[in-house]
């Protein structure tokens, strides 16, 4: 994917959850370009229509229309479709947060390059000045909107990435193992021959051969399953616990090591999505933000 392309889609990538993206090579037989089309919410009673006012700067309807159809042609692209409230949901959801996070690098010191700095690249990195002028064409933008989209989304990631980096590369964690089995009886029945003395380590290599039960090393906010997470935290080394019952059954685990140690980069990573999700969540507390937008009778 082209550089420019992949800072202004960032936002909607994720937005998509890996719905077709911008850059990749034109198919053989191009989709249409998107139009705006009726949304499932009715327009602000404003001079100008507005789908929001994020902390006294407009989101015009407009935009968020053409948003909605780029956000409807990606999913045709790959055969999905999201109920229509849910996806302008969505894309005015995503669109409030990139504003809040260009917002913020720009009070932390972000510089975007000049529009023709911007658009330069964009041109080389999409292969040429056709290739980029179709793009454009495709997804429903002009040279204005365009620049401006990008300035907002390279805004948008650089804040993320400032965000993100403030994510220790180091935390307390335990390296634990589980027996994990779906019925409570036959958890019990295993607490019974753990409390006999049976080896925890042997218990879980029976019942997961593969992978022994080991969870491997952790650190807070890491596993799906914050129970399983809060007992190990809660066990000295060597400690087995109780039954854990979650959504996946009954856990019984043994915590093999506490320190202090350098993150995995999985682990480190879902830290620092959680980190921006974390900010984002206070930011709109904090923030004035007006939905005009109401629903389709």
């Amino acid at each position: 994917m082209n550089k420019s392309m992949r800072t202004l889609w960032l936002w909607g990538a994720v937005l998509m959850l890996g719905l077709a993206s911008c850059g990749k090579a034109a198919p053989a037989s191009p989709s249409p370009s998107p139009s705006p089309s009726a949304t499932p919410f009715q327009p602000s009673p404003t001079p100008v229509p507005l789908a929001a006012v994020v902390n006294g700067t407009p989101i015009p309807l407009a935009e968020f229309q053409a948003e909605m159809a780029r956000f409807r042609a990606a999913e045709a692209e790959v055969g999905t479709k999201l109920a229509p409230q849910e996806s302008a949901t969505r894309v005015l959801n995503d669109m409030i947060d990139r504003m809040l996070l260009a917002e913020a690098a720009y009070r932390e010191g972000f510089q975007p390059p000049s529009d023709e700095t911007l658009w330069q690249q964009a041109v080389q990195e999409a292969g040429g000045e056709d290739a980029l002028q179709t793009f454009l064409q495709k997804q429903g933008y002009t040279r204005a909107s365009f620049l401006q989209a990008l300035r907002q989304a390279q805004a948008a990631a650089w804040m993320v990435q400032h965000i993100a980096a403030q994510v220790p590369a180091e935390a307390e964690q335990v390296h634990a193992r589980q027996i994990l089995v779906y019925n409570k009886q036959e958890a019990e029945n295993i607490l019974t021959r753990l409390n006999q003395g049976e080896k925890f380590a042997a218990l879980a290599a029976a019942y997961d051969p593969e992978g022994r039960g080991d969870l491997g090393w952790f650190p807070r906010g890491y596993l799906t399953q914050p129970a399983v997470e809060a007992a190990a935290f809660s066990l000295k080394v060597g400690q087995v616990s109780g039954i854990i019952e979650t959504p996946l059954g009954y856990h019984i685990i043994q915590v093999e090591g506490r320190e202090t140690r350098p993150l995995s980069p999985d682990a480190r990573r879902k830290l620092q999505m959680a980190a921006v999700q974390a900010w984002l969540q206070q930011q709109r507390k904090n923030s004035t933000l007006r939905i005009l937008l109401t629903p389709s009778p």
